[in-house]
């Protein structure tokens, strides 16, 4: 037989199990009675699973005292984002940061964005980089007078540029 599920908060026996699904990942706060009441899962504005993404029953659980975040800029809180379900200015990043980094830990596989480049973009420095190392390769040719390679390597030089011209036309 399985132990039973434990309270979040106090960890007593759990009798109160919330799921919530947010961009396809799957949040689970366990609750016994007593903490549920405390925390208005029964009043649908009391109690949201932004609590634990802002860390608010971590900290209870922990027996530490809720860290009083606030943006210096707009004065957004944790309460504010719980509330609204999004940031207050560019400056709440950098100033509510303990509050959003284990947030991202939890959501997200990285903590750093590293962004995408754009197919046509990517395509684009490729075929640079490639006539960048054909003219390197056509001066070094030039230089050491192997003047067949030089032609060989001119004919390339053509050939990609008349491909790249090729490519943007679309």
């Amino acid at each position: 037989m399985s132990e039973p599920i434990q309270c979040d908060i106090c960890s007593k026996s759990a009798t109160v199990h919330l799921t919530q699904i947010m961009d396809g990942k799957i949040h689970k706060v366990d609750l016994c009675e007593t903490c549920a009441k405390e925390k208005g899962v029964t009043d649908p504005n009391g109690f949201s699973l932004g609590d634990l993404l802002t860390g608010n029953l971590e900290n209870e659980r922990l027996g530490s005292e809720p860290i009083q975040l606030k943006c210096e800029v707009c004065g957004f809180t944790p309460g504010d984002y719980k509330k609204h379900g999004r940031l207050g200015c560019p400056s709440c990043y950098k100033n509510l940061r303990p509050m959003i980094m284990p947030m991202l830990a939890h959501m997200h596989k990285g903590m750093a964005h590293d962004g995408k480049i754009p197919y046509h973009t990517l395509t684009r420095e490729e075929q640079k980089q490639k006539l960048d190392d054909l003219n390197a390769s056509l001066k070094k040719a030039v230089a050491e007078e192997r003047f067949e390679d030089a032609a060989r390597i001119r004919d390339a030089i053509i050939q990609q540029i008349e491909e790249d011209e090729g490519a943007h036309v679309h």
